[in-house]
């Protein structure tokens, strides 16, 4: 069977299954968006998910926001590095401020990207340019904590010195005019590339844990070289007798472990405090009217 036909049939599939979970209310716009891709979702949810990683700077973002919003979305997602989406960039305003009248908040990757092709856009992931979004009340969730690679300290001018993209988050986080409004995910921070500094210091700062949320980065933490369980129990953040049972979780559900992990990990009597893994609070806002 050609690749075409392939596509095809899987298609035809996916779009019965679509049909026969479609809500009533399911937004027109959205549904062109999905029946108009490459390959058809089969799920209300996956249409969704396809329509709701919106630029900015689409004709139609506002719209987009609203329609996704009205369906079920929680959150806007970006990669900036890769969407070239500059978040400080003014261009941005209208959206943010949909964002805001539609209670809806912003989960956007910050720091270097390594899984997707960014090589000539890497400094739109400098924490420091969601000041923006901040400043208009955006409720934003940093992906990772800003936790890999550098950024231009842009406090000291365009030119200024390159420093640690997590410097930067810790920056935002120590703002007050920030604290009701911007929280970090520590999804990946466990991963081998980002342990040695960030993971410490978010386990540390205790008071940072109401504005933490968990999230897995899911699917990597079942990719095997990228966490050392080991390497966490020989820094004593974890007990050698609980490795074997977290390895075996990680080969029955890779997702599971990434949550299990998290809880058990601590800095003495130190672990992240049981709000982390709470994170329906920050989602599950009503619009502005409808509270």
């Amino acid at each position: 069977m050609k690749m075409s036909e392939t596509r095809e049939l899987q298609n035809r599939r996916a779009l019965a299954r679509l049909q026969k979970a479609l809500p009533a209310d399911f937004p027109a716009p959205a549904l062109v968006h999905a029946l108009a891709r490459r390959w058809t979702p089969p799920m209300p949810r996956l249409a969704i998910d396809s329509y709701w990683r919106i630029h900015p700077l689409r004709a139609d973002a506002v719209q987009a926001v609203e329609d996704a919003r009205r369906a079920g979305a929680r959150a806007v997602k970006w990669l900036p590095n890769a969407m070239g989406i500059d978040p400080a960039s003014p261009a941005c305003d209208r959206f943010y401020e949909t964002l805001v009248r539609t209670a809806t908040p912003l989960l956007t990757h910050a720091g270097e990207e390594a899984a997707v092709d960014a090589a000539a856009a890497q400094e739109l992931g400098n924490p420091l340019r969601l000041r923006r979004a901040l400043d208009h009340g955006v409720r934003v969730i940093v992906a990772h904590c800003g936790t890999l690679g550098k950024g231009i300290d842009l406090d000291k001018g365009a030119h200024g010195p390159r420093v640690s993209n997590f410097a930067l988050f810790t920056r935002l986080m120590e703002d007050p005019r920030y604290e009701q409004n911007l929280f970090g995910d520590v999804s990946a921070v466990v991963q081998r590339n980002r342990a040695g500094e960030a993971f410490p210091a978010l386990l540390r700062r205790t008071e940072w844990h109401p504005r933490l949320l968990w999230g897995s980065d899911y699917p990597l933490p079942g990719v095997l070289p990228l966490i050392s369980v080991a390497w966490f129990a020989e820094r004593e953040f974890l007990p050698s007798s609980e490795v074997a049972v977290l390895s075996e979780i990680r080969r029955h559900n890779p997702l599971l472990f990434d949550f299990v992990l998290k809880r058990r990990l601590a800095a003495g009597a130190v672990r992240f405090a049981p709000q982390v893994f709470e994170t329906r609070r920050v989602f599950d806002r009503a619009p502005r009217g409808n509270e």
